[in-house]
């Protein structure tokens, strides 16, 4: 199993550290465009498997001739976000990053699949999958499980409680929009709803819908980069072990929910071969037209694409 990495700042090198730790791939790849930092955290990296425990090789390049036949690609290349940003403003230089990337990648491991990390997730998500040439199933984005993991945090604060027994999932787009379901969400078996009043939920809600921007915020500059990598692992992980996984994805529609030619976060079941299922839960007509007015900011933001 080989995994690359692209973009070697915060995100992918911690990512690729976690691959390595995990025991997800005999090597690792760690590829940037800056001279030497690749190489440099790679190396540090590699030089911590005596301690951790691990026998992955981790390479450092600046070169994409060291991702031929990629197992797994991870795609982190872009900029960051600033204070005052939005995701949006990302758009148009990041789409020119992932469209060069995601070609040079699919040029040389032609059987690979893509998790996208670059924001504005889900639209980088999309840029991907038309400069690959895939099928969608092959390509697909981290958002859900960053922003499940986030609203998990944040329940089991509010009550005092392990995050292990906490279940819950967020819909939509990987924005200011997305659709966190308390409906959905389960504590040790019990719902939300009887543990917390409506008016906390809300507060739990809103906070995680501003998660990423409270990070930053914080930063001053960069953004969150050790929750975005779990999230990363786990997705790789039930890739590389097929462990059909289900998890919230930004995946490609065809229908569900309504909805169809655009990527949006919903539940998926993941493993080998990428999104093996994608499921169209319930939804009270609310929820629905929140997720419709994602996905359609979604839509919106494909549409000023000039690809």
């Amino acid at each position: 199993m080989k995994i690359t990495v692209v973009g070697s700042g915060h995100v992918g090198a911690t990512a690729a550290q976690r691959l390595a730790e995990k025991h997800l791939a005999n090597e690792v790849v760690l590829v940037d465009i800056v001279e030497g930092i690749p190489q440099g955290k790679a190396l540090d990296m590699w030089e911590s498997a005596p301690v951790e425990g691990f026998d992955a090789k981790v390479i450092g390049s600046n070169s994409y001739d060291e991702t031929r036949d990629s197992d797994l690609v991870v795609i982190t290349a872009g900029l960051a976000r600033k204070p005052g940003m939005s995701r949006d403003d990302l758009m148009a230089t990041n789409a020119k990053i992932v469209k060069d990337v995601t070609e040079k990648i699919v040029n040389l491991s032609p059987r690979t699949k893509i998790i996208m990390v670059t924001n504005p997730l889900d639209v980088m998500t999309y840029v991907a999958y038309k400069a690959s040439g895939f099928e969608p199933h092959r390509v697909f984005g981290m958002a859900g499980i960053l922003d499940t993991a986030r609203y998990r945090t944040f329940i089991s604060m509010e009550l005092g409680c392990s995050v292990r027994d906490i279940q819950a999932l967020v819909l939509g787009g990987h924005g200011d929009d997305m659709v966190p379901l308390p409906r959905y969400t389960m504590v040790g078996g019990i719902p939300l709803t009887e543990l917390l009043t409506q008016d906390r939920i809300e507060a739990i809600v809103d906070r995680t819908k501003n998660g990423g921007a409270e990070i930053v915020k914080y930063l001053k500059e960069g953004s969150a980069y050790y929750a975005p990598s779990a999230a990363v692992a786990e997705m790789a992980e039930a890739v590389v072990h097929d462990s059909k996984r289900i998890l919230p994805c930004a995946a490609w529609l065809t229908g569900q929910y309504g909805l169809k030619d655009v990527y949006v976060g919903v539940p998926v079941k993941l493993g080998k071969n990428g999104v093996e299922y994608v499921y169209d839960i319930k939804l009270t007509d609310k929820e629905r037209a929140m997720l419709y007015e994602s996905a359609g900011h979604v839509k919106e933001s494909i549409g000023k694409l000039k690809m």
